[in-house]
């Protein structure tokens, strides 16, 4: 029984194997296992990678190495658990390497910050709340990168100060710094508008998750012989 490619890709994303379990089933040669994680991380990932990009297609392009050299560096990973962050730290220099930088973040002063949205689930305000979430992605947007690039990491997809500043090779405390000065600056560009769920920007969903996927899976596939 064939089911529609979405459903088996959100199947995949809930499937109750750990980090862990996943990874030893891959290592013992079950290639296929790999989607489980590819399911489970795109949509992190991706905007992770679109943060220091800056460009939908190019992050896609990051991502999908960075899936691959994850894929052949598997087992080199001493702490399978540790894995979310092992990848975030991957994506990040993919994405980098993609854009010709060093993986360094210049700190640039912006003069404001935002307090934490809250979702408004009007059944009415749907119009609007997509107007909204443009809004709040143009202006993360606008950001400096440094900026940019730790609030999609801290409110967009809720990854910890720690693991945030492992994937950026910075201090915790930069991080701290540069969130504060990050939603400062988004609470001035918005002028308080911002009414809408973080969770919503950047999403990486439907035929897109299914084309990194497969393209992913196929390449993990022929390396995996």
């Amino acid at each position: 029984m064939n089911q529609p490619a979405a459903a088996s890709g959100a199947a995949l994303a809930l499937d109750p194997a750990t980090d862990a379990e996943v990874i030893a089933e891959v290592l013992a040669g079950a290639s296929a296992r790999f989607e489980v994680l590819l399911r489970r991380y795109n949509q992190r990932l991706f905007r992770v990678a679109r943060s220091v990009l800056h460009d939908d297609a190019e992050a896609e392009d990051a991502l999908q190495q960075a899936y691959v050299v994850a894929f052949t560096r598997l087992s080199q990973l001493d702490n399978p658990e540790s894995f979310r962050g092992w990848m975030t730290r991957i994506t990040v220099r993919e994405a980098l390497r993609l854009r010709g930088s060093r993986p360094t973040l210049s700190l640039v002063e912006p003069s404001s910050g935002l307090d934490e949205p809250t979702a408004a689930p009007d059944p009415e305000g749907g119009a609007l709340r997509s107007e909204l979430r443009a809004l709040l992605e143009n202006a993360i947007d606008t950001l400096p990168e440094a900026y940019r690039t730790v609030v999609v990491m801290r409110d967009v997809q809720e990854l910890s100060t720690r693991e945030t500043a492992d994937a950026l090779d910075v201090t915790e405390e930069a991080v701290r710094v540069r969130l504060h000065r990050a939603r400062r600056a988004l609470r001035q560009r918005l002028e308080e508008r911002t009414d809408v769920a973080l969770g919503d920007v950047f999403a990486f969903a439907g035929a897109r998750c299914d084309r990194i996927s497969k393209t992913v899976l196929a390449i993990v596939e022929a390396i995996g012989g």
